[in-house]
């Protein structure tokens, strides 16, 4: 459905994209989450608040695995952009650093203090500082993984489709070698309707290009998997469809979640034996291997 053909594109998108409405219990799921996270930042070895960058934002928490020169799994949150912070989803760590692999959450200034544009430079620059210390928290450079929820899964298909050396010079142009995206929204001509985050993301019509990953071509071969929860409305599948389609060359599949919300996506992704996570899990040990042939 294109704004174009819509008597009222704002009420048709604002009650799509409404994910907290259609969810009665998310308060409940929001302090699950919070209490599971601070849970794991007391029982769990990790590293917090690393400064990737100059503003208060931009921070990360590390945990490390117990494997020398494992992968490294990173998690962007969502949040329209706006809200939550990483430590809401210290509860996704675990499941990864129990089998093997390292993970990196990070954080980004909310809007509107940050414009979306600032928001993704941001992240750029949370990989690059990442990739450039490996050796230092003893991960491997060459098998860095992206997740992201939501908001999250713009910026993690954003990060799939920066052309790396253009940033830096230093850096190569596969710094990604995988994608995870949950819930994520790839074009954002649609979100430009959203009345209720319009005020703080202030998106214009020239912000729209250069902002959606779905318009783009994917910088690298790097494979992906998408995910959307059975009970997601018609423009989270929608997105998701589009991103998948568009850069269907590397897309290895889209993990099916009946009877999961947009919330409970992140549960999933967080809960070994879930699909989701087991379809992740498989995409880092592919990435592992096809680093390791690389290297002989």
């Amino acid at each position: 459905m294109h704004s174009r053909s819509m008597k009222n594109p704002s009420e048709y998108y604002s009650q799509q994209y409404n994910a907290r409405a259609a969810i009665p219990d998310h308060p409940y799921i929001f302090t699950r989450w919070a209490k599971d996270s601070a849970h794991v930042r007391r029982t769990t070895a990790a590293l917090f608040d690393l400064a990737y960058g100059e503003s208060s934002g931009e921070r990360l928490d590390f945990f490390p695995t117990n494997r020398s020169g494992a992968p490294l799994l990173v998690f962007i949150h969502g949040g329209w952009w706006r809200s939550l912070d990483k430590s809401d989803f210290s509860f996704v760590a675990p499941g990864y650093v129990n089998a093997g692999y390292n993970v990196a959450l990070t954080n980004y200034t909310l809007a509107p203090a940050a414009s979306l544009d600032e928001i993704v430079r941001q992240q750029l620059r949370a990989l690059a500082w990442l990739y450039r210390h490996a050796e230092q928290y003893d991960f491997d450079p060459e098998r860095i993984v992206v997740a992201g929820h939501s908001a999250g899964g713009h910026l993690t298909a954003m990060m799939l489709a920066a052309v790396w050396p253009a940033w830096e010079k230093d850096l190569p142009s596969d710094l990604v070698k995988g994608g995870v995206t949950m819930s994520g929204l790839f074009e954002l001509e649609s979100v430009r309707h959203v009345d209720f985050v319009k005020a703080d993301l202030k998106l214009t019509e020239q912000d729209v290009a250069p902002l959606s990953p779905a318009w783009m071509p994917q910088a690298h071969n790097a494979p992906f998997i998408t995910a959307v929860g059975g009970l997601e409305s018609d423009e989270f599948r929608r997105q998701s469809k589009l991103l998948s389609d568009n850069w269907s060359a590397n897309h290895r599949a889209d993990i099916a979640l009946p009877g999961i919300n947009h919330m409970t996506i992140c549960d999933a992704f967080a809960t070994p034996g879930n699909p989701l996570f087991e379809a992740t899990l498989a995409l880092l040990a592919d990435v592992e291997k096809s680093a390791v042939k690389r290297r002989d």
